[in-house]
């Protein structure tokens, strides 16, 4: 465990881009916004399997060093994937201070519908410790795990089983980042299921939809679409199907049981979490519950601005950079 503590790393105030002062202007502009990344090369795309039925896909930056660097695994969001400007402006940070980058595809994004017969879901975290145990096993010596709104929760998960399941004990991961983060899922569904976040909901939905309909005509017999032209919201989607085809039951306990919040107080991996006050559908009273304000190894940073998983600054992207420089801050030298 490190030495250092989470709260005494030096990382650098929030300042929102000039008109961004609005969470739904922030997030929206983070969404819809072209970006480039200078000097970030292209990257190597690398098939992982992480159980008997199902790989999965991660595009690898890899510096010439790579086995004496440290290495950052990034995790998108709700059907998002390695290509997201965050995922990407996450590889950017890491390539300048020198390190690896993993772009990590939940399964079935990022194209990858025919190289498992499951759904992805906000709890499964066997894939991530799946690709950290093969890159270990070849001599990869250190990781940070970061990871963006779904995959922030899976981070925070992660960070959890870290610190009680003893057969992860060999994972070399040092230190973990979530910016917005639905650490607490089922108060985060119904904060989406506002009418002034349905455009939010609408987009992820028609994505969901979309993706089940390639998933059925890919692995016949194994969903039944039937349902599926009744489903109005993210709630009844996973209730449908994420949460029993999971095993959960319904979307109830599904939301119960994969919330990181569940695990939160047990952390003891220096963890990141950062998100703001008028993200519209991550309510930021989740992280000032005292199963997260009373565990030493849990920073959060609140700030006033920065919308969902937007944080743009009038120089650049802010949280990309200070989710690198709080995992830097726990490499050994």
């Amino acid at each position: 465990m490190s030495r250092i503590a989470p709260g005494a790393v030096e990382l650098p105030g929030f300042v929102p881009r000039r008109g961004l002062g609005n969470g739904h202007a922030m997030t929206l502009f983070a969404w819809a916004r072209s970006r480039t990344y200078p000097g970030l090369p292209e990257p190597d795309a690398r098939f992982f399997q992480t159980t008997d039925d199902t790989q999965v896909l991660a595009h690898c930056y890899w510096q010439a060093d790579r086995f004496e660097q440290p290495t950052l695994v990034a995790l998108h969001g709700l059907e998002g994937s390695s290509s997201g400007h965050y995922m990407r402006g996450m590889a950017h940070q890491a390539w300048l201070r020198g390190w690896n980058a993993v772009l990590l595809n939940h399964r079935n994004c990022g194209g990858t519908e025919h190289l498992t017969p499951t759904l992805y879901h906000s709890g499964l975290t066997d894939d991530v410790i799946g690709v950290v145990r093969a890159l270990a096993a070849e001599g990869q010596p250190h990781f940070g795990v970061a990871g963006y709104s779904l995959g922030g929760n899976l981070t925070l998960r992660l960070a959890g089983q870290l610190s009680t399941d003893p057969s992860l004990a060999d994972l070399p991961i040092r230190a973990v980042a979530a910016v917005s983060p639905t650490l607490d899922l089922a108060l985060c569904v119904t904060a989406i299921e506002r009418r002034l976040n349905a455009l939010y909901e609408w987009n992820f939905l028609r994505d969901l939809r979309s993706r089940l309909e390639r998933k059925a005509a890919l692995w016949p017999g194994r969903f039944n679409l039937e349902p599926l032209r009744d489903v109005r919201t993210i709630r009844q989607f996973d209730d449908v199907y994420t949460a029993p085809h999971a095993g959960f039951g319904d979307a109830r306990n599904y939301y119960y049981q994969a919330s990181a919040m569940r695990l939160i107080e047990r952390v003891n991996v220096p963890t990141l979490i950062v998100s703001a006050k008028d993200d519209p559908f991550v309510p930021d009273e989740q992280f000032r519950r005292p199963d997260v304000t009373n565990n030493p190894h849990v920073r959060v940073l609140l700030t006033k601005d920065g919308g969902h998983c937007g944080f743009v600054s009038r120089s650049g992207y802010w949280a990309e950079e200070i989710v690198v420089r709080f995992l830097a801050a726990f490499m050994p030298s």
